[in-house]
């Protein structure tokens, strides 16, 4: 028999199977875009987050620029029966016009400067302002008490540590002149304290200063006080709210002169005051600046246990000693210098 004629059936082909590289080249594209779906997904997570860190940081800015201030709640007359005129006068750039009160002393030449603290009006009830400006009015001064335009009545502006609100304390000082003091103290608060310092390096219209819980806005305290709110990373937020800044209220950081400052000695005398308990502004900042001070009748007033802006709450007895004992240095130091004039001029 012939073997040829027992092969049957279709011949056997040797061609390579195309589905199992098509099935395979289905399953490689699949793969590539499940990690383009998972690339992309994790970049928006990220984007995500990083919007967030941003929106956060930018709403503490802007919640940091616009304080809520309550309204006025009483009057010199109605707190400490005082008598008191409503008195209105622009900032020495022209800015705006501030709104406040004057207490007049009859006969005085000597004037003090209230400058409130901020989050606060010229009450700033916690203090308490009305007992201060009372007990200055017995000293026989002039009281000039003014709101900032962070916490004006009407046409409210924005907080700047000071950049603009030194010019409006400026067009205090020189109201004060206007109705004829010769001597004039700046007593400040808080931010009102950081901000008369910025004041102080460029008038010389200032006799004297009481300086209480000083607050300097600089990265340090900048940062010292969003952490006590919100636990954030040093870096980048200070990064982050340096470039926010300028954005939302006009004022970068390095538009304040805090380095300046701390390291000033000013002409004329001040009285630091200051408690280690202070969760707002750290007492060294109060030590380093008064180390500064070369002025034989500057001081300074560390209390211990005591918080921001409540001296004179937790201490008042004390408080009013030194301030009493400060001023009284102050016009001996002038009569001397005023003697001292006269001698000359013989």
């Amino acid at each position: 028999m012939d073997l040829a004629t027992l092969r049957t059936g279709p011949p056997v082909s040797h061609k390579p199977d195309k589905q199992k590289p098509d099935a395979a080249h289905q399953i490689s594209l699949r793969m590539i875009r499940f990690k383009h779906i998972i690339v992309a997904l994790l970049l928006s997570v990220f984007f995500f987050f990083v919007f967030c860190f941003i929106a956060l940081h930018a709403y503490i800015a802007w919640v940091l620029s616009n304080p809520t201030v309550a309204p006025l709640y009483s009057t010199p007359m109605i707190a400490k029966g005082l008598e008191y005129e409503d008195v209105n006068f622009p900032a020495l750039d022209g800015s705006r016009t501030m709104q406040g009160w004057y207490i007049p002393s009859e006969g005085s030449t000597k004037t003090i400067v209230f400058s409130h603290g901020y989050g606060a009006n010229r009450e700033e009830t916690w203090v308490p302002m009305y007992d201060l400006a009372h007990y200055a009015h017995s000293l026989n001064f002039n009281v000039v008490m003014f709101d900032y335009g962070f916490a004006a009545q009407v046409n409210k502006d924005i907080a700047t540590g000071g950049k603009k609100e030194s010019q409006q304390l400026l067009g205090a000082i020189n109201f004060a002149k206007e109705r004829g003091a010769r001597e004039i103290v700046v007593w400040g608060f808080s931010m009102g304290a950081g901000t008369a310092l910025q004041a102080g390096l460029v008038t010389e219209d200032v006799d004297a200063m009481i300086l209480d819980s000083t607050f300097l806005l600089e990265p340090d305290t900048l940062y010292h006080n969003i952490k006590q709110n919100i636990d954030l990373p040093r870096q980048p937020s200070l990064e982050i709210m340096e470039l926010l800044f300028p954005v939302l209220n006009g004022t970068g950081l390095n538009q304040i002169p805090y380095s300046q400052v701390k390291k000033e000695d000013y002409p004329f005398p001040i009285l630091f005051m200051h408690g280690t308990k202070d969760d707002k502004a750290p007492y060294p900042i109060a030590e380093e600046l008064a180390a500064n001070q070369s002025n034989p009748y500057s001081d300074s007033w560390i209390i211990e246990d005591s918080h921001h802006e409540l001296l004179f709450r937790e201490h008042p007895r004390e408080y009013l000693r030194r301030v009493s004992a400060f001023l009284g240095n102050v016009q001996l130091a002038e009569s001397q210098e005023g003697s001292g004039i006269r001698a000359a001029s013989k």
